[in-house]
């Protein structure tokens, strides 16, 4: 399914909001997205069919199409069936056993022969992607509608592009998604994290001494974007995903300038070559996780050709604070996935990762606990499951534990059985955007399990004032108190403070005259922080904390350090700003009667 046809799809269903309005690919586009995915329900889909970039005083004939995945139902309709159906065929296919009897044998050739779809079909023609092609002196990224999406952003980024690469010999491919970074009309950054299969790739070039070549698709059907996004063990074709949801081959063709094949009917393909002899500094960028990811250097693309289809479209998303369209291409992932993951799990019943922890922050797991160590052995079992492996907090629960998805029944039932004891802190790789962790790539993990059954015993009950005065009587830091989950044996406590020349690590202790209080004690800055606001609270702590730094436990206590980590906490490493609007382009948005959020929802979640 083109993009265009999409678009068609998306107008029928009413899911579409078309601006025609003309608007800046600098801000103003990506701000506007940045609200829409933040609606109840994720907003709808949208058209920018007039983007201009008002500081160059250019116009631009490519609509930008924006928050396509940005909602449960459309992120159905994109893969043109049940999500849930595709895990399922998924788990048949794992499971498959061999037939017993002429009529499962039939069964089985059927479904056999069904599989011939799931394989990338190579053409001998040119795509509908090369039906412009523009070399040398003519190539321009500048000509597409890139947008730069935040203020402190090192420039333009390419943030929906479907990067091809391919393993020295040839015999591996990877179809990956990474920002790109505009440097001028020929040259891209390559943000491939280390842990990247094109990063392994590069690694192999590098050592030979040649230059790797690269294609970049943007557009086409969504589902080769979300395909780019999937968790799939190195060396395995994302593409087969492609041809197993939809029950047809991806068409491929040949890129003009390097070996790579590209989906035929994508909008735009940049073709390139990037010298790994080379690096240059990349970023920052304002990114997933809700902070600028800081400049480092990356490879970088000197691009060779770029070719589009008539009347392309530019597909692109945005990222930042959650909730995001990463929330519904996150869950598709969750959902398709969960069959491969209990592969290393037989035990296991269902996982889920909250959008406010980021999916690397924090994942939730249900399992059937069959002996002592159990939800140990699975901590360690996610731990080192590819991209898994990335996951900071994993705290898992037993059979008979309310649906994941239930916040309030699931916090309850966590509650009322914890004990300090349930906490195991490891060590292990962290993803590179993680900005917390005394030292980059590795760093603290912290497994809750909370499959036993224990019988804590509730503090007193004391009123958040009163509290707060005795907190502030041992840590003069405190400004703030508030308390959460009273009606359980754990009430979770979070103090705000304005630290000076101690760390708040070194105030832990101090809370041990109030153990008939408290029990979890959660710290967090003053500034640019609501302790009435759980949702962003979550989000800010499972960013900020290493836990094998920041946690402290005794027999009753368990304190959380959840502040903006410095010098005064040992921190050497630069730590990160927080990503936010910029209030004249939102003032503008709202002057067009563009800018339609709830003032409720732009509050909560922190624009």
């Amino acid at each position: 399914m083109t993009l265009k046809k999409t678009i068609d799809l998306l107008k029928s269903n009413d899911e579409l909001r078309t601006i025609d309005t003309p608007l800046d690919i600098y801000l103003e586009i990506p701000h506007l997205a940045y609200a829409e995915v933040k609606k109840e329900g994720g907003g709808k889909a949208l058209l920018f069919t007039h983007p201009i970039d008002r500081k160059n005083n250019k116009t631009f004939d490519t609509p930008v199409v924006m928050n396509l995945f940005g909602s449960y139902a459309r992120t159905e309709l994109l893969f043109g069936r049940d999500v849930e159906g595709v895990a399922t065929e998924i788990e048949k296919l794992l499971h498959m056993k061999p037939p017993q009897g002429f009529k499962e044998k039939i069964g089985m050739l059927g479904d056999l022969f069904a599989m011939k779809d799931i394989f990338p079909k190579k053409l001998k023609v040119r795509g509908s992607c090369q039906e412009i092609v523009k070399q040398g002196d003519e190539i321009n990224l500048y000509d597409l509608p890139i947008l730069t999406t935040w203020e402190e952003d090192g420039g333009p980024f390419i943030t929906m592009g479907q990067v091809y690469t391919q393993s020295l010999d040839g015999a591996l491919v990877n179809l990956g998604m990474y920002r790109l970074q505009v440097y001028d009309n020929n040259h891209l950054g390559m943000h491939w994290q280390i842990h990247k299969d094109s990063s392994h790739f590069f690694d192999q070039y590098q050592r030979a001494g040649k230059k790797m070549p690269v294609s970049i698709a943007i557009g086409g059907d969504p589902l080769y974007t979300w395909c780019a996004t999937a968790p799939l063990p190195y060396g395995v074709n994302e593409l087969l995903l492609y041809g197993l949801i939809k029950k047809e081959s991806p068409k491929l063709v040949e890129s003009l300038t390097t070996p790579l094949f590209i989906p035929e009917d994508v909008d735009f393909v940049i073709e390139g070559w990037v010298d790994t002899a080379k690096l240059r500094e990349e970023g920052p960028f304002g990114d997933h996780t809700g902070y600028y990811t800081l400049k480092e250097f990356y490879p970088e693309l000197e691009v060779s050709a770029i070719t589009h289809r008539k009347n392309p479209y530019y597909l692109a998303t945005v990222v930042g604070k959650p909730p995001l369209e990463d929330k519904y291409m996150g869950w598709a992932t969750e959902r398709v996935f969960l069959p491969l993951l209990k592969t290393n799990a037989a035990d296991l019943i269902d996982y889920h990762m909250p959008e406010n922890g980021v999916f690397h922050n924090l994942i939730l797991a249900k399992m059937k606990p069959l002996y002592k160590g159990h939800a140990k052995q699975f901590m360690h079992i996610f731990w080192g499951s590819g991209q898994m492996s990335f996951v900071k907090h994993a705290l898992f629960f037993g059979e008979d534990a309310p649906k994941l998805t239930n916040y309030e029944a699931l916090v309850t039932y966590a509650l009322n059985r914890f004990l300090p004891k349930c906490l195991f802190i490891s060590e292990g790789i962290t993803d590179a955007l993680d900005h917390s962790s005394p030292e980059s790539l590795v760093g603290g993990k912290l497994g809750i399990d909370f499959t036993a059954s224990y019988s804590p015993s509730a503090p007193e009950s004391i009123e958040s004032t009163l509290l707060l005065e005795k907190v502030q009587s041992l840590i003069p830091e405190a400004v703030g108190l508030t308390q959460y989950m009273r009606h359980t044996a754990n009430p979770i406590t979070v103090v705000s403070v304005r630290k000076k020349s101690r760390s708040i690590k070194d105030c832990f202790s101090l809370l041990e005259p109030l153990r008939e209080y408290v029990r979890i004690v959660i710290f967090v800055d003053e500034a640019k922080n609501d302790i009435h606001n759980p949702y962003m609270l979550l989000w800010r702590v499972t960013n900020n904390i290493d836990a094998a730094r920041d946690l402290y436990k005794s027999d009753v206590i368990v304190a959380i350090d959840g502040t903006t980590k410095t010098k005064v906490d040992g921190f050497e490493r630069e730590w990160p700003g927080d990503v936010e609007c910029t209030p004249n382009v939102v003032d503008r948005l709202k002057s067009l009667s563009l800018w339609d959020l709830d003032f409720k929802l732009e509050k909560k979640y922190q624009l």
